[in-house]
């Protein structure tokens, strides 16, 4: 009777199991970021944000130049070097104007200034409320996939079209 018993504790639990696995596993997407000699400089975790939609960003960076410096997400799936411009505009499904302090709204892929340290590493968590992992259009996979891109200076939050933030100087594709 015991042994029936454990035998169907597991029969529940290890479907169960496997299911959290697969959700924890599919729902995370890795980016690997490059510089523009192709020199790997960190990698980004992005997955689906709950509650509140969007998506939550995990930042592990090295051997970049101390400082602040912008973050965004691009249109293209496309991370030439050495400049990055294959990246394209910034992720903009909506049309609007550049800048999370624009008064006429924001680009879907602008974020929040990140900060390097002196040994040109920098680790941050944060969320793009703007954007998801869906099928729709302000998913980071739509049309074939984005990018996300590491620019040489701070983004002063309203310049259209970029702030300001000077050559890009790393970049990781984001696709499924």
């Amino acid at each position: 009777m015991l042994a029936m018993k454990h035998k169907t504790l597991f029969a529940i639990a290890l479907p169960l199991a496997v299911f959290a696995l697969s959700l924890s596993s599919a729902a995370k997407t890795q980016v690997e970021l490059k510089d523009a000699q192709g020199k790997t400089v960190g990698r980004a975790i992005i997955w689906d944000h709950n509650p509140g939609g969007g998506v939550g960003i995990e930042l592990n960076l090295h051997d970049l130049p101390p400082g602040e410096h912008a973050l965004h997400f691009h249109q293209n799936a496309k991370c030439d070097p050495p400049d990055f411009k294959s990246a394209g505009p910034h992720f903009n499904p909506d049309g609007k104007k550049h800048g999370l302090e624009n008064p006429e709204g924001h680009h879907a892929g602008d974020m929040k200034n990140f900060t390097v340290d002196a040994d040109g590493k920098a680790k941050l968590r944060t969320a793009n409320k703007d954007v998801n992992l869906g099928d729709d259009s302000h998913s980071l996979f739509s049309n074939g996939g984005t990018a996300i891109v590491i620019h040489a200076k701070a983004d002063d939050m309203k310049t259209d079209p970029a702030g300001n933030a000077g050559d890009r100087i790393a970049c990781g594709v984001i696709t499924k």
